[in-house]
């Protein structure tokens, strides 16, 4: 009986210890079984609209009345356009002061902020200034008033700086694209618009020898010829000067404009 007693005391001990070798179980989720949560979309920085430029406005059918295109007396006016340049318009100032004859230079702002001492020059030397525009915008006449007077008053300023005191009585149109809103606009600057009436395109780059053609041919009485001292090369129209001078200079006569 006592071993018995003894074997059921040893199984029941048993029993108990293999209960409690099990532990309680704690199910947890794993973090792999977790919803990832994402950080929320940064909305986009929101982009400031630049209002729209206004349409330009159009070209009138011909040219407005009001323009500069002759001299009113039989003498002849040079003009050089889009300087002052110092690879071209020294040359052409060294041509004019030997043949004894000044002209008018329709001056490009940006090229006299470059070049101030090249506007000093012109102006010492006896010649005529024109104010061209800042950068030689051929839709400034289409633009805002508002627009064209700060771009002609920009020009001016420029010129004061570099040659203070000195006249700019003329402004004349890059490509000759006027319209009656910047001749207003200049006129309240105190300048006249300046066109033109004898072209020989130099611009273009053809031969001296026909650009002096054109002048001889399309030149008369108190014409206006226009030509370049600046925006390329020059030197067709540096060589054409002597010849074109001359011939000028004994048919008509050549004077600075007034």
């Amino acid at each position: 009986m006592q071993a018995r007693a003894a074997l059921a005391f040893v199984l029941a001990m048993a029993l108990v210890l293999s209960g409690c070798a099990q532990p309680d179980r704690t199910i947890t989720r794993s973090s792999a079984s977790q919803p990832v949560r994402s950080a929320p979309p940064t909305p986009p920085h929101p982009t400031v609209a630049k209002p729209p430029k206004p349409p330009l406005r159009p070209l009138p059918a011909k040219l407005p009345a009001g323009l500069r295109r002759t001299t009113g007396a039989r003498p002849v006016v040079l003009t050089f356009d889009d300087g002052p340049n110092p690879a071209w318009t020294p040359k052409v100032l060294d041509q004019l002061r030997a043949a004894k004859v000044t002209a008018t230079f329709c001056v490009v702002g940006r090229e006299v902020q470059r070049h101030p001492e090249l506007v000093r020059r012109i102006v010492r030397e006896g010649h005529q200034l024109c104010n061209h525009s800042w950068r030689h915008d051929l839709d400034l006449a289409r633009r805002p008033v508002a627009e064209i007077r700060a771009d002609l008053d920009r020009t001016n300023r420029a010129i004061q700086a570099a040659a203070p005191g000195a006249k700019v009585s003329y402004y004349r149109q890059p490509g000759g694209r006027w319209t009656s809103e910047v001749l207003g606009v200049a006129k309240d600057l105190g300048m006249r618009p300046l066109h033109w009436s004898v072209d020989p395109q130099d611009w273009d780059k053809p031969s001296a020898a026909t650009i002096g053609k054109r002048i001889h041919a399309a030149a008369g009485p108190g014409a206006i010829v226009l030509l370049h001292d600046g925006g390329g090369n020059r030197a067709a129209t540096l060589a054409a000067c002597p010849q074109v001078i001359a011939d000028l200079k004994k048919r008509f006569g050549i004077a600075r404009l007034n």
